[in-house]
């Protein structure tokens, strides 16, 4: 099959991505977390890995019960992280690197601590109180609806002072903002302004989908898929609480916001399945340019369910939308701990080749794996409130080099290292042939060297092998096939007739330049680029 190609007369079709979780990038001050001039130390980094853009997660001033997603101020930066000073001189240092900064936006919610929160549970009658979401006890006296938080136990806590419950879709620190109220789309508004001024290169949404809620508060169904090991938000079905149709107003009154500023990206967080997900594109193209597909972070990882999510994918895309794609966050588990070393080099392979924007997560260049967190060290509160479910292990610190603290701070980490940061670190990987690192170095250099890869346009090539899954990338002439295998057994796979195929690249250290005709000898967990010559 083949795609419809944009024009990539935008950096961020062409681009890649690259999310920063500032708190355990590098430590600049001493204190065990990661900060502003940490992420400017390290930008020379970034920019000779390939990427095209970083990504921030929350810098807000916050009290910090989920990090960050708890914004007391969406116009500052917390202490923890520096000053608005440190915040310029790093989009300044990052545009001299030509790299794109992207800031995260969190408009569901703001904290409790907010200015606006305080005023709105002042009394019924403030002129704040309709900024946040307000409703009386049900006739029991207890919430008003059957909704519950992403975080466990019920979306609705009562205001003993005002006698009225207020809605948070997570935690109780978390109130919901009124979207449905114009005066919080203006306040909004301005904010997305306050960091385009300061140069800031596009956003990424926080649960974008959650933003506008049912006006008749109606109770959300039980879903009969729901099992007991789930988390408890997957008891009901959410048809009520999120994903509403109004939403698409919102989001398109947001990308009128930054049309003026030029070529500015908005990205939308959205755990959807596929058919609602492309939705977020808007009726026109006029919503969010990169709904979040997180797609293969949910599909089981054989080839043959991978292919056909692609196939998918591609055809649920809307004339025009342009693809993308995520193999982690710092919301779940890594992709190595998800599917092994092994996989995790052909995983990268994948994500930088199939047709679309690519997102990395820092440290999966470096094959960070599972992080065991001691009962002692946990930070998150969804592990607080349902064990099991914690995001720690995602969050560790970024491994710089085999000295103290792997090079991110001087004292011990909020997090724990990984137990062989030792030798899983950028320094001993940087120079290594082998190394997961070179490989993703590798990969970023091809997709800027061939346009067929960035651009270009994709075709699936059935193989007749299970556990292989094969495609092209073609562009102007130049047609580059993918080949990953999913196994672990060798496969000995026919080439087409008469043609002759050079290895750009391949998972194991030493193959690239390789002229191939006839057959091509897959090993176990190998991916190739293979070049039509």
């Amino acid at each position: 099959m083949s795609g419809t190609v944009c024009s990539p007369t935008v950096w961020w079709r062409s681009g890649t991505v690259y999310q920063v979780y500032p708190r355990s990038f590098q430590d600049s001050n001493g204190d065990g977390i990661g900060d502003l001039r940490g992420i400017t130390r390290r930008l020379d980094y970034i920019a000779w890995l390939g990427v095209d853009a970083v990504w921030i997660s929350p810098i807000y001033p916050s009290p910090m019960a989920d990090f960050g997603y708890d914004v007391a101020d969406y116009c500052g930066i917390d202490p923890i992280f520096g000053t608005l000073d440190d915040f310029d001189e790093l989009v300044a240092e990052a545009h001299r690197r030509r790299l794109k900064v992207i800031l995260d936006f969190v408009p569901n919610h703001s904290s409790i601590a907010h200015p606006w929160f305080t005023e709105a549970r002042a009394s019924r009658n403030n002129a704040r109180r309709d900024w946040y979401i307000w409703r009386d006890p049900a006739p029991d006296g207890g919430p008003p609806n059957n909704w519950l938080s992403n975080f466990g136990g019920p979306a609705w806590t009562l205001d003993e002072a005002t006698g009225q419950y207020y809605y948070h879709a997570f935690l109780r620190e978390q109130p919901d903002l009124n979207w449905r109220n114009p005066a919080v789309r203006a306040a909004m508004h301005d904010v997305l302004r306050f960091w385009l001024e300061r140069g800031v290169d596009g956003f990424r949404v926080d649960v974008i989908w959650h933003l506008i809620k049912d006006e008749g508060f109606r109770d959300n169904p039980e879903n009969p898929d729901f099992l007991p090991h789930q988390p408890e938000i997957n008891r009901f079905a959410q048809v009520y609480s999120a994903d509403r149709p109004e939403v698409f107003d919102v989001i398109a009154e947001m990308r009128r916001v930054l049309a003026p500023y030029g070529d500015r990206v908005l990205i939308g967080e959205i755990y959807l399945p596929m058919e609602r997900l492309v939705a977020y594109y808007g009726p026109d193209l006029d919503c969010a340019d990169l709904p979040f597909n997180f797609q293969l972070i949910q599909t089981p990882w054989r080839a043959d369910a991978v292919a056909d999510l692609v196939e998918n994918y591609e055809a649920a895309l809307p004339p025009g939308g342009w693809p993308n794609w995520v193999l982690g966050n710092h919301d779940q588990p890594r992709i190595a701990a998800r599917i092994g070393l092994p996989q995790a080099r052909i995983a990268a392979i994948l994500l930088l080749t199939l047709r679309g924007t690519p997102t990395l997560y820092y440290g999966d260049e470096i094959g960070l794996d599972h992080v065991s967190i001691p009962p002692d060290r946990v930070q998150d509160p969804w592990e607080r409130n349902e064990p099991g479910h914690g995001r720690d292990p995602e969050r560790t610190p970024m491994q710089w080099d085999d000295g103290p603290y792997a090079g991110f701070s001087t004292v011990e980490p909020w997090l724990p290292l990984s137990a062989d940061a030792v030798s899983r670190n950028v320094e001993e990987m940087r120079d290594a042939a082998d190394s997961i690192l070179t490989l993703y170095r590798r990969l970023l250099g091809l997709r800027r060297e061939h346009a067929s890869l960035s651009v270009g346009s994709y075709r699936t090539v059935p193989l007749g092998v299970d556990e292989v899954f094969a495609y092209e990338r073609f562009e102007d002439g130049t047609t580059i096939r993918v080949i990953l295998n999913f196994g672990e057994a060798a496969h000995r796979l026919p080439l087409p007739e008469g043609t002759g195929w050079t290895v750009l690249l391949s998972s194991r250290a030493g193959q690239a330049g390789t002229r191939l005709r006839g057959d091509l000898v897959l090993e176990p967990s190998e991916g190739v680029l293979l070049l039509l010559s």
